[in-house]
């Protein structure tokens, strides 16, 4: 998942570079060559493009992609080489295809975004092709046979904004509530077990 800015920073690029935030630091590392990217423009809920990795993981700190965080600079990053990229208006629809895929079967078809929060996520290989056959039709491309590829190498890759969405700071939120409420049931249960011990 990128946003509109990055995506452009990318795209001016010439789509050559990809950088993984300090959060995804042990996904990122694990990126090698052949490895495929697929992005997901979190603002326009759309799919955009898909690369190949043609390089190990390695660190840089030169500042290129946005943030809201500004000491956050992406650091973790591979080369890349693009495979398909549309046009902003061409985007694929994430609302069309988001809720069918593999990846995202644990929650509700309306709230499939939830399972892209976060910068990085491994995929399944069907789930890639798929979108990626999407995104080729949308091109005018011919579509391409599957690749064999390793166990999962699919990923995608978030580049988040100088300011958080609202959807982001909504699922934030209601990942603090969730966290507090299973503490505080937690807490409950051991009261009940030393009250039990006690008596």
């Amino acid at each position: 998942m990128t946003n509109q800015e990055n995506l452009d920073i990318t795209r001016a690029r010439g789509f050559s570079l990809q950088g993984i935030d300090t959060k995804n630091r042990k996904k990122a590392v694990r990126m090698e060559p052949e490895d495929r990217v697929l992005y997901y423009v979190s603002d326009k809920k759309g799919f955009a493009a898909t690369a190949t990795v043609t390089s190990e993981s390695f660190e840089d700190h030169e500042p290129i992609w946005k943030h809201h965080r500004e000491k956050e600079t992406f650091p973790h990053r591979v080369e890349i080489d693009p495979d398909v990229v549309l046009e902003e208006a061409d985007y694929v629809d994430g609302y069309q295809v988001g809720p069918t895929l593999e990846y995202v079967k644990k929650w509700s078809p309306d709230l499939w975004p939830l399972a892209f929060f976060g910068m990085l996520h491994i995929i399944p290989q069907r789930d890639f092709n798929f979108v990626e056959g999407e995104l080729r039709r949308v091109n005018g491309d011919a579509p391409l046979p599957p690749k064999p590829a390793r166990e999962q190498k699919e990923v995608v890759a978030v580049a988040n904004g100088s300011v958080p969405s609202a959807f982001e700071m909504a699922v934030e939120k209601h990942r603090s509530k969730r966290r507090f409420l299973v503490s505080s049931k937690s807490r409950k249960s051991s009261h009940r077990r030393r009250n039990k011990r006690h008596r």
